[in-house]
């Protein structure tokens, strides 16, 4: 779908593509044939997040890798074809070709899953003026509630090891987005069902992509 100028898909799973004059992936993970990437960003180490394989699928030589500090071992250099690595912690900030990326903390609060000292995160992608929140794997974590201005969150509903459909909703309504997308379903856990109930709950507009 378009968004004031901003081309969004949903891989599925947590994968999400952005396009802007830059082709940005966000935790890509089993991906068919894609276009290159000018820019990837990881939320966190886990398998369907930080996946080798489509990390290799998608860049090239001219392509920026952005990734926690765990994902560091995974991604020793040579093993991908990379224009530069970045590492990011929460509360950093960085700056690609005029895309500003911001990190901020995504952990579980009642569950050991994701754990707030492993510093994973979520990202703020602002393309053409606007705020992208990916929220990476979370629970409604108090630090949303500071989150300004943000016109597209992409959140996670599939629950067990993020937020289920009911908190990502009570999470979208403190953001308090243009633009919600639900997302985290329909390969490892969740299905289109926690989706639509993400959609019934959620007060800002609501798309299932």
């Amino acid at each position: 779908m378009k968004f004031e100028g901003i081309t969004i898909e949903n891989k599925g799973h947590a994968s999400i593509k952005l396009k802007n004059g830059k082709t940005i992936y966000i935790d890509p993970f089993q991906l068919g044939e894609e276009e290159k990437a000018d820019i990837i960003l990881i939320t966190h180490g886990h398998y369907d997040h930080c996946s080798i394989e489509d990390i290799k699928k998608l860049s090239t030589g001219q392509t920026t890798i952005v990734i926690t500090p765990d994902c560091q071992s995974k991604l020793p250099p040579g093993r991908v074809k990379a224009g530069d690595i970045k590492i990011m912690r929460p509360g950093m900030q960085l700056n690609i070709d005029g895309i500003n990326i911001e990190a901020l903390p995504a952990y579980n609060i009642s569950k050991d899953f994701h754990q707030k000292a492993e510093e994973w995160v979520g990202y703020v992608v602002t393309v053409n003026g606007k705020k992208v929140y990916h929220a990476g794997d979370t629970d409604f974590i108090p630090e949303m509630k500071a989150l300004k201005g943000i016109d597209v969150a992409l959140l996670p509903v599939g629950g067990t090891y993020t937020m289920n459909a009911e908190e990502a909703a009570r999470a979208a309504n403190a953001i308090r987005p243009k633009l919600a997308i639900p997302m985290h379903y329909g390969k490892i856990v969740g299905s289109r069902k926690d989706a639509e109930t993400f959609r019934k709950l959620c007060k800002a507009r609501t798309e299932i992509l």
